[in-house]
């Protein structure tokens, strides 16, 4: 890795890092729109206006295009889950953060996460399998929270482990049918999803209690987003 002397990454290790981004970004709409099967190299090039063996040079083929694409959400994921948890604050406070922050994050990288969801079976066995371990880890130290709540008595969870991987799947799959611009707001849906976690950790007398301190009240029925 080319770094100058301060020890960061140098201009041409920019540029690479650059040039895979695109490529992983554009490879990302294809994916979304076609689906991976169908889309090829020689689309992907197209819509970068480069040349294939421009692709190429940055990554060994399609498949291994699908895995860059795949382990960016839980790889953000777990670099945000680390920083809400050491934000401080009670298990309940640091479990709001991290719901909050983590759902932007999906709904921010929206098609990547879908794409990962669609076609991990496209995924060569090791790097599925790679991928799945990561998010096993982030489901584990996500319970650690939990466990800490039942501890303290803020929570009251029988199955902090399950409850773990529950809340992680709410997570993830508001991007299978987020619409930017629908009828829910992402603010909205945060908020909604935050109240539905309450109700699980904290139970509905307390989760009532919490939204009313608060001041955030469930949205209205408009259809769907």
């Amino acid at each position: 890795m080319d770094k100058d002397m301060t020890g960061d990454p140098s201009l041409k290790e920019e540029l690479a890092l650059f040039k895979r981004r695109r490529i992983r970004e554009e490879a990302a709409h294809l994916f979304f729109q076609q689906g991976y099967e169908s889309a090829t190299i020689d689309a992907i090039a197209e819509r970068l206006q480069v040349t294939k063996p421009f692709i190429y040079s940055y990554y060994k083929n399609k498949g291994e295009i699908l895995y860059d694409i795949s382990r960016l959400g839980i790889t953000l994921s777990l670099e945000v889950l680390d920083k809400c948890l050491k934000s401080g604050g009670s298990e309940w406070e640091r479990l709001k953060l991290v719901v909050d922050q983590v759902t932007r994050l999906i709904l921010d990288n929206e098609e990547a996460i879908v794409v990962y969801i669609r076609e991990e079976k496209n995924l060569e066995d090791a790097r599925a399998r790679e991928i799945r371990e990561m998010r096993s880890l982030f489901d584990h130290r996500l319970a650690e929270l939990l466990i800490e709540g039942n501890e303290s008595g803020a929570f009251h969870i029988a199955t902090p482990g399950l409850t773990a991987t529950t809340i992680g799947g709410m997570m993830s799959w508001v991007a299978l049918w987020y619409t930017p611009g629908g009828h829910w707001s992402e603010t909205e849906v945060i908020s909604d999803l935050i109240q539905n976690i309450a109700r699980i950790v904290l139970g509905p007398a307390l989760a009532g209690i919490e939204r009313q301190a608060s001041g955030r009240q469930p949205p209205s029925p408009r259809g769907k987003s």
